[in-house]
C-alpha cells in the first residue's frame, strides 16, 4: 500500500505525521521524502546515507552539421526550449521537459541525447525507518522527474509512506498520482480551508480515496470539520495545540518517541487507512 501524505498550504505538519506514523508501524515501512526542494523528514529521523545516485534528464543536442534548419523541432517544442534563429538553433534547457519529441521528429537525426543533472536520490535508515530522498539540484525548476524517480526506488511489495510537497501544483500531482489513499494534513484556519479546498479538488481528479488529519485542532474555527462534513471526508486523526507536542517538533524529536501514548494513535491512525483502502473501488491511478 502507497499512502501520500500531503496538504494545500505549507506549515500544517505533514512530516509530523508522515514520519511519526512511519515509526508507528508495527510491520514496518519505506518513507520516501518527495519534498525535493526541502526534504526534512532527514532533521527527525537523522539517517545514515548509504547510497547517492546522480539524476538527470533528456535534453536535446544539436549536431550543427547534420541540421538543414527546417524548424520542425521548434514547431512541436510547446514548451519553446528550442528556436531557430537563421542559421542557428538555440537550446534553453530549463524549458526543456524532456519529451523528446524533437528528437523523434528531425527527419535529419541531427538531435543527439544531451543530459542536464537534476538533482540527486539518497538511501538510508535512520530509527529503523528505510529512508529515500531527493535532492532537486539549486537553480533546477522541474521538480517532477526527480520526485518520480525517488518514488521508482520504493520496494513494490511493503508498505510506502510519501512525503509530498506542499501546494497543488505539478510536484505534488508527481507525488500522488498512483498512490492507494492520499491523507491530507490541515489546521483548522482560513488559509488551511481554503488551501485543503484546492487539495481536495486535485485529489478527486485523481480520482483517489482520501482522508483528514487536522492538526493544532483546537485553534481556529470550526469551518474545517463543516467542510469535511459537508464534502464527506472523513477525519481520521486530530492532533490538539499541545505545547508538549510543539516543544517535541521543536527540538526536532518525534512525538511517539516523547508522548507514547500517541504511538497507539498513530497506529490507529494507519488501521482506519487500511479499511478505507480496502472497503474502495479497485484501480488506482496509473503512474
Amino acid at each position: 500500500m502507497i499512502i501520500s501524505v500531503a496538504s494545500g498550504k505549507g506549515g500544517t505538519g505533514k512530516t509530523t505525521v508522515a514520519t511519526n506514523m512511519a515509526l508507528s508501524m508495527e510491520g514496518g515501512c519505506t518513507l520516501l521524502d518527495c519534498d525535493v526542494e526541502e526534504p526534512n523528514v532527514h532533521l527527525f529521523l537523522h539517517p545514515v546515507i548509504e547510497r547517492r545516485e546522480t539524476v538527470t534528464t533528456f535534453i536535446p543536442a544539436v549536431d550543427d552539421s547534420r541540421c538543414t534548419w527546417c524548424r520542425k523541432c521548434a514547431d512541436i517544442c510547446r514548451f519553446r526550449a528550442i528556436a531557430v534563429v537563421g542559421q542557428k538553433v538555440l537550446v534553453f534547457p530549463e524549458l526543456c521537459h524532456s519529451c523528446g519529441g524533437c528528437q523523434v521528429i528531425c527527419p535529419e537525426q541531427a538531435i543527439g541525447e544531451g543530459l542536464r543533472e537534476l538533482g540527486v536520490v539518497e538511501w538510508g535508515e535512520g530509527a529503523g525507518v528505510p529512508v529515500v530522498q531527493g535532492r532537486i539540484r539549486v537553480g533546477e525548476a522541474m521538480a517532477p522527474p526527480l520526485i518520480r524517480k525517488v518514488r521508482a526506488a520504493a520496494k513494490s511489495d511493503g508498505t510506502v509512506i510519501i512525503d509530498a510537497p506542499p501546494g497543488t501544483s505539478c510536484p505534488v500531482i508527481a507525488a500522488m498520482r498512483g498512490v492507494d489513499f492520499v491523507l491530507l494534513v490541515t489546521e483548522p484556519t482560513p488559509f488551511g480551508l481554503h488551501d485543503l479546498e484546492l487539495a481536495v479538488g486535485a485529489v478527486r481528479l485523481l480520482d483517489i480515496p482520501c482522508g483528514l488529519v487536522i492538526n493544532r485542532a483546537d485553534m481556529g474555527d470550526d469551518r474545517v470539520r463543516q467542510y469535511a462534513r459537508r464534502e464527506q471526508l472523513p477525519v481520521l486523526l486530530e492532533i490538539p495545540f499541545d505545547r508538549r507536542i510543539a516543544e517535541t517538533y521543536s527540538r526536532g524529536r518525534m512525538i511517539v518517541e516523547e508522548l507514547p501514548e500517541w504511538k497507539e494513535k498513530f497506529r490507529d491512525l494507519f488501521r482506519r487507512i487500511e479499511e478505507r483502502v480496502e472497503a474502495a473501488p479497485k484501480g488506482r491511478t496509473e503512474q
